[in-house]
C-alpha cells in the first residue's frame, strides 16, 4: 500500500509487494524523453509512470502518474521546470524531485535547490549515474554531479550567511563525518562504501541526523550544515 498526501486530500495506492522506484519524466526533447524511458523501464526496480512534454498540466500528471521521484527538465515551453518543482513540493512533499538539464548555471542550481529539488544533474550523465541518483533521491538522499556538488557547496557558502553554532545537536563523531559527506554531495550508497559500513546502517545515521538538525531532507541538512558551520 501506497499512501500519497496533497495539502489537500490524501489517497491511496494498492500494488503488489515488488518494489519498483515509480518515475514521471517531465521533458519537452521526445528523443531524451524516450531515453529515459526505455533506461527506467528497462532496469529493474525501476518503473516510468508517466512522461509529459510540458508543466502546464502538472498537478494532473502527478495526480495520473503517481509518482516516487520526477525526473524533471529546467527549459519547457509555457511553466519552466523549477517553477513546477516549488508547486509539486508544495502540494506533494512527499514526492522527491531530480533535476536534469543540460544548464550549469550557478543561479539555474541554486533557484532549482531553492525550489525543493533533491538533485541536480547533467543530461550527460551516464545511465547508471542517473539510475543511481534516482535512487539516492528516493531514498533521502541527496543526488549531484561531481562538478555540481562542488558549486552547491560554493553557493550555499555565497548565498547564504554563515552564522556561528549556537547548539552541537548532540551529533556523534559518525554522524558528524557523515554530514560532511553529504555536503560534498556524496550520496548514502557511495558513503556506505567510502566509511566501510552497510547501506542501511548509513541511511539509519542520516534519518538520526534528520531528527537532531530538525530537518526533513539531505538539501535542508547540507544547508544548515553550511549555515551554522556544523562541518
Amino acid at each position: 500500500m501506497r499512501v500519497h498526501k496533497s495539502n489537500s486530500y490524501t489517497y491511496i495506492c494498492i500494488v503488489n509487494d515488488t518494489i519498483e522506484i515509480r518515475v514521471a519524466i517531465f521533458e519537452d526533447n521526445p528523443i531524451m524523453m524516450d531515453a529515459y524511458r526505455s533506461i527506467l523501464n528497462g532496469s529493474p526496480g525501476y518503473k516510468c509512470t508517466g512522461s509529459f512534454s510540458s508543466c502546464n498540466t502538472w498537478k494532473h500528471d502527478i495526480q495520473k502518474s503517481d509518482p516516487d521521484v520526477v525526473l524533471m527538465d529546467i527549459e519547457m515551453t509555457g511553466m519552466n521546470g523549477i517553477e513546477a518543482t516549488r508547486l509539486i513540493k508544495k502540494e506533494y512533499p512527499s514526492v522527491r524531485i531530480l533535476i536534469q538539464t543540460v544548464f550549469e548555471d550557478d543561479t539555474k542550481i541554486f533557484e532549482a535547490l531553492c525550489a525543493g529539488a533533491s538533485g541536480y544533474i547533467l543530461k550527460n550523465t551516464s545511465p547508471v549515474k542517473m539510475l543511481e541518483a534516482v535512487s539516492d533521491v528516493h531514498t533521502g538522499g541527496v543526488a549531484f554531479n561531481p562538478l555540481i556538488a562542488a558549486r552547491v557547496a560554493a553557493l550555499f557558502q555565497q548565498f547564504i550567511l554563515p552564522s556561528p553554532s549556537i547548539n552541537t545537536y548532540q551529533l556523534t563523531e559518525r554522524e558528524k563525518e557523515i554530514l560532511n559527506l553529504l555536503t560534498e554531495g556524496m550520496p548514502m550508497p557511495r558513503i556506505a562504501e567510502k566509511i566501510f559500513l552497510g547501506y542501511e546502517t548509513v541511511r539509519g545515521y542520516v534519518k538520526s541526523i534528520y531528527q537532531k538538525l530538525h530537518v526533513a531532507s539531505a538539501t535542508e541538512a547540507v544547508a544548515k550544515a553550511l549555515k551554522e558551520r556544523l562541518v
